[in-house]
């Protein structure tokens, strides 16, 4: 395994007094700065370990990062070890602890990318791997396993599958599958989209073939039609739900025999469409996360964004018989409706210990322009019912048509809570429209390589 090599020195932000946005600020409110200087760093990712609650991981790309906490987030490292060895990019990454306190890394790894949108024409070999750590994040295992590995080019000479946006879930669970791990991700072809799944019951070692769990194919292009955005959580009995966006509709399926068969998948919500650009920023979802309370079978949370009001709201909705009846459109967000200002970007996590439902999101609400946003957490002890809303960052800062990504990140575990965002710093040159997804050799053109930051957010409820 390779040893971690080096410390980054903390930018601890604390808030003003009276946020930007006039919300209250979050208790115990630190934001950590992890990446040493701006780079093409998104799409972040964080899991605190439930056999040790001082182990706190967050991944990032691009390459994939970890970063690396022992003491509850008060200091970070970044771990080495981690980045693709045999392709030239990797990214896409999410992570997660098992049930004995090992972590675990998943990304896409690839050479070049394919037509922008259009990922499956012209792509390169490419697959989504996985990286093990024995001792909570610390030190990473040399070599990553593939879960799906697709060649340069098929034997038939037509274009190979992309694979994309993987997800992995843990079974944290006392069940009968406690231990599994599962990913969901999409598989873009020259012809549609697709849900494709694999799990492993050997603690990350092997996994199955790729199986699709869709009931019916989206289209081609993840500009919007595509079925993508696959999240998925195990409830307190075992059963492991995952969920993912079509068109203009959330689509749920279940599995209670570990990942083996599924349910059809149908529809739970219907939303206005889940892709949308923003001013100052061309590429934006709503993409939809779910969330199970391990203290109440049955209980689970959805959330999602949407522009049902005109502008960009985040909403939740709950379930208490396992996802077979769902509750309103909660809006988690507490601005006035209609005011012209865009939430996005969110993630959620349940607190295993307390229930809490916590939603972060990107907010404009404090800039007049829609342009400017700052980081909000948002909370229900109710059972999201109702959300109070925290200001996690004080001063908005501008996109400036930077690429972000397509998420952010949040673990919650007793009362603490945290963040994982990515931030562009004050006097960063934006790159012109055109050059926001340009690529040289496959990774980003220099005007997107200079852009942003990862920071990182705690927040304690327990403090208070």
């Amino acid at each position: 395994m390779r040893k971690l090599t080096r410390f980054i020195s903390l930018t601890l932000a604390l808030l003003p007094a009276a946020a930007a946005q006039d919300l209250p600020r979050a208790p115990a409110a630190e934001v950590h700065t992890v990446t040493e200087k701006p780079g093409p760093f998104t799409e972040p990712s964080i899991a605190v370990n439930p056999r040790n609650p001082d182990q706190v991981i967050a991944a990032y790309q691009n390459q994939a990062h970890i970063a690396y906490s022992s003491d509850r987030g008060k200091t970070w490292r970044i771990a080495s070890g981690t980045q693709a060895q045999n392709y030239n990019v990797s990214g896409d990454v999410s992570v997660a602890y098992d049930n004995r306190g090992h972590a675990y890394l998943c990304y896409i790894a690839f050479d070049k990318l394919g037509t922008t949108s259009y990922w499956g024409h012209n792509s390169s070999r490419n697959g989504i791997f996985v990286r093990r750590s024995l001792d909570g994040g610390a030190t990473w295992e040399q070599d990553h396993i593939p879960v799906s590995e697709q060649p340069n080019e098929t034997p038939d000479h037509k274009f190979v599958p992309w694979e994309d946006k993987p997800y992995i879930v843990a079974d944290n669970t006392g069940g009968p599958h406690a231990g599994n791990l599962y990913i969901g991700w999409t598989r873009w072809t020259i012809d549609d989209s697709q849900i494709q799944f694999s799990r492993s019951t050997d603690g990350g070692k092997n996994w199955s073939k790729p199986v699709e769990i869709d009931a019916e194919r989206g289209l081609p292009r993840d500009d919007n039609g595509a079925v993508e955005g696959f999240s998925g959580a195990v409830a307190a009995d075992g059963t492991l739900y995952a969920v993912w966006a079509d068109g203009v509709q959330i689509l749920l399926t279940s599995s209670k025999d570990g990942g083996v068969h599924f349910t059809r998948p149908r529809s739970v919500v219907v939303t206005a469409p889940l892709m949308f650009q923003l001013q100052g920023l061309p590429r934006a979802n709503g993409f939809p996360v779910i969330a199970a309370d391990p203290r109440a079978p049955g209980t689970l949370h959805l959330a999602w964004s949407d522009y049902r009001n005109g502008d960009l709201d985040v909403f939740c909705s709950t379930s208490t018989d396992g996802g077979r009846t769902w509750g309103p459109a909660v809006r988690v967000n507490s601005d006035p409706v209609h005011n012209g200002r865009d939430q996005f970007f969110h993630w959620m996590a349940v607190d295993g210990q307390d229930g809490s439902v916590n939603v972060v999101f990107y907010d404009r609400r404090a800039d007049g322009n829609n342009d400017r946003q700052s980081v909000v957490l948002a909370r229900s002890t109710d059972g999201g019912r109702s959300f109070a809303n925290y200001a996690w960052t004080g001063e908005p800062f501008e996109i400036g048509r930077i690429f972000f990504g397509d998420y952010i990140g949040l673990a919650a575990l007793g009362g603490r809570v945290y963040g994982v965002w990515t931030e562009k710093p004050p006097g960063q040159m934006p790159p012109a429209p055109a050059a926001a997804h340009a690529t040289e050799g496959g990774k980003p053109a220099r005007p997107w390589r200079e852009g942003t930051v990862i920071r990182i957010g705690v927040a304690d409820f327990g403090a208070r």
